[in-house]
């Protein structure tokens, strides 16, 4: 990984996952621990759902999966082809193309926030305020699941998945989340190290408190 560029990372990451969308993840994809996190989701959640994906992705597996359990499904994701590939992929949720940090919903809209591998994509000043927005985008009792950095790092990787396009992470480390989260008015319900490859993420189950 190499020291980000003086260039707008959120524009590397949105042309990224426009060039790469179908490499980083296929149609048909299932990763175990998405599908696992999904399921807990179902479990827990009452029926019919407002649930927001914050990164959907091509909307697959977790916007799908939820929305096959009948919850309503709202995905965001700054990429147009992964935008388009959700609504193909999952025609019974809704998707908007926009930035995580500019979206706008109101309160108390949904009874849970799904937020996986998205945050590591944002500049780390606009984190915090992000996880404010989420809280109060959440029911009383809504669940907020993430996946964060576990350790701090910021850069860039030039041949990403090795297709020859740049992409862009930055992200503090699991306590700093942790207290993020705290201040956010969330309380973190459980945390634990989500290994890959080399390295690996934090995923957090917390909630707004009633």
């Amino acid at each position: 990984m190499t020291e980000q560029r003086d260039t707008d990372p959120k524009e590397i990451v949105r042309r990224g996952y426009d060039a790469l969308s179908h490499r980083y993840r296929a149609d048909d994809a299932d990763p175990e621990t998405h599908r696992a996190w999904a399921a807990e989701l179902v479990r827990r959640l009452p029926a019919g759902a407002d649930v927001l994906d914050l990164g959907c992705g091509n909307g697959v597996p977790v916007a799908r999966d939820l929305s096959a359990a009948g919850f309503a499904v709202t995905g965001v994701d700054l990429s147009e082809v992964q935008v388009a590939r959700a609504r193909a992929l999952v025609p019974g949720a809704t998707f908007r193309t926009a930035d995580a940090t500019a979206v706008e919903f109101a309160a108390g809209s949904f009874d849970a926030v799904v937020c996986l591998y998205a945050l590591i994509h944002l500049p780390l000043a606009e984190q915090p305020p992000l996880l404010e927005r989420i809280a109060g985008w959440l029911r009383p009792g809504g669940l907020f699941v993430a996946t964060t950095g576990h350790d701090a790092l910021t850069g860039s990787d030039d041949d990403w998945l090795g297709g020859g396009t740049t992409m862009w992470w930055s992200q503090a480390d699991a306590a700093t989340y942790r207290d993020w989260l705290t201040a956010a008015g969330l309380a973190v319900e459980r945390q634990e190290f989500v290994p890959e490859g080399d390295g690996g993420h934090e995923l957090f189950w917390a909630t707004r408190p009633r």
